[in-house]
């Protein structure tokens, strides 16, 4: 596990993204190098603190040169103390490290993508002196608040994006767009994902998000791909469904917005009893040996052992 603190306007826009993007096990809103100690919301910018979100990270899916990608997807780096309606020194934007290792992979990147830019990039680049956690109604604020404030577009990180209704209409055949689209259910027996049991990961047919791994995969019997969890929870939503006059929690994709199946409490006991029961239409299969050249090379890990 490795941590990196970033400061990129307002932080729960910031903090909104980085917690679904892959890698990214944990997420903290506070306040980074400033000069007192237990500041308050309302003092932060009068005593120079950073509103930041301090990330832990997993470097064997995503490396710090791909999380810098990321962050100056989100942000201006070439603003000074604003980014979207912020205006002020808190909202200014940096990256502060932990250790020396890592300044250097920072003052890297930022050299080479500097070119990219017609105005110099004011992103600060300290070792981190000091952080506070924020408030607890500022934690998870946009998970809390979906229609609160945010500066930044948290559709995805741009790798995983959903296409308009056209285009799917174009790439997708019938039964893939009416179940992930119209919400509609594919016959039992019908996917040929059913009895597949080879190495390698289920991805959004739609938005290509990582959704679910062949080890997490078994018979449940009931005719549709069957998991016990997901690769990463973040990249699933659940919502309460009352349709045919049945109580159940839909399945759906976080950026694709897919419908994926449903999730019912029948599953292996020591796996956890979760069974996600999902229409294999909604899923394209991508094997191990494939990771690589697919662009998924990060889940390779999975299957080390």
């Amino acid at each position: 596990m490795k941590t990196i603190y970033l400061a990129g306007g307002c932080f729960w826009g910031v903090e909104a993204y980085f917690s679904i993007t892959p890698g990214v096990v944990a997420t903290t809103v506070g306040y980074a190098n400033g000069n007192i100690e237990n500041p308050v919301y309302e003092n932060i910018g009068y005593y120079n603190f950073a509103e930041t979100v301090k990330i832990d990270y997993n470097p064997e899916i995503i490396s710090l040169k791909d999380l810098m990608n990321n962050f100056f997807d989100i942000i201006d780096p070439t603003s000074l103390n604003k980014q979207g309606n912020d205006i002020g020194t808190q909202y200014r934007t940096g990256i502060y490290y932990i250790n020396n290792e890592d300044k250097q992979i920072i003052e890297n990147f930022i050299k080479n993508i500097s070119e990219k830019y017609n105005k110099p990039i004011v992103v600060e680049v300290k070792k981190l002196e000091n952080f506070y956690n924020a408030e607890e109604y500022h934690q998870k604020y946009l998970e809390k608040n979906p229609g609160g404030y945010c500066h930044i577009n948290l559709s995805a990180p741009d790798r995983y994006k959903k296409s308009s209704k056209e285009e799917l209409k174009e790439r997708l055949n019938d039964i893939q767009y009416n179940v992930t689209q119209n919400d509609e259910t594919e016959q039992p027996f019908s996917s040929e994902y059913n009895k597949n049991f080879r190495d390698g990961i289920y991805v959004d047919i739609v938005s290509g998000e990582p959704l679910f791994s062949s080890l997490d995969k078994f018979d449940a019997g009931c005719g549709w791909p069957s998991f016990t969890k997901p690769i990463n929870p973040k990249h699933i939503k659940e919502k309460e469904d009352f349709s045919h006059n049945i109580h159940r929690t839909e399945v759906r994709s976080s950026f694709g917005d897919s419908h994926l199946g449903h999730v019912f409490e029948d599953g292996p006991k020591d796996k956890g009893g979760l069974r996600y029961c999902i229409n294999g239409a909604a899923l394209r299969f991508i094997p191990k040996e494939d990771l690589q050249k697919e662009g998924y090379g990060e889940f390779l890990y999975l299957f080390e052992n």
